[in-house]
């Protein structure tokens, strides 16, 4: 039986070995045995915005929007965009649930929208995504790479980028500062 994490967030405890993902909130978007796909949430894009990214694919954007940061995803495919938005943003079956209030778009019409006057109320783009290989997940579950924890529409629209590895951790009842990276055994 497959434990689908869709909808959660993946919280990196300290000491992760990939630097790319100290602190990291992943937002868990698709997860089968095959393979895993998420987003980074906490993590901008530098030297990035959302002006930068609709110009170079010739995309009008309304002013308000220029400064809008633009997340690093993940290592993965980091020239693609994808799209979390809220629910008042529909492509069909371009549109994937992923949590409570939370829908995932990879189309050019959500960056058009994304451009427009009416955008969906909430949204953020980031550029890349984070993958796993069948099982590879599961593998560093179980080495204790990643906490778990039900993933919140407010943390990935509205938090503070530097407060939502510590708020994640705090909405599971831990003390960021009393977590450590090594591994005990018994």
């Amino acid at each position: 039986m497959h434990l689908s994490l869709v909808g959660k967030f993946l919280i990196a405890m300290p000491g992760i070995s990939d630097p790319r993902f100290e602190r990291a909130v992943i937002l868990v978007c698709t997860h089968s045995p095959e393979q895993a796909m998420g987003l980074v949430v906490n993590k901008p894009r530098e030297e990035v915005h959302l002006a930068d990214v609709l110009e170079h694919l010739g995309i009008p954007l309304v002013p308000r929007h220029w400064a809008q940061i633009v997340l690093d995803g993940g290592p993965v495919k980091p020239d693609r965009g994808y799209v979390l938005h809220s629910e008042d943003f529909e492509n069909g079956s371009s549109t994937l649930p992923v949590a409570p209030g939370v829908r995932l778009t990879m189309t050019r019409e959500v960056l058009e929208a994304l451009g427009s006057a009416a955008p969906p109320a909430d949204f953020v783009l980031a550029l890349g995504y984070a993958g796993w290989d069948g099982g590879q997940l599961e593998q560093e579950l179980l080495a204790n790479v990643w906490l778990v924890a039900d993933a919140e529409k407010d943390l990935v629209f509205h938090q503070a980028l530097e407060d939502r590895w510590a708020h994640a951790i705090r909405k599971l009842g831990l003390d960021p500062a009393q977590l450590s990276g090594e591994v005990g055994r018994a």
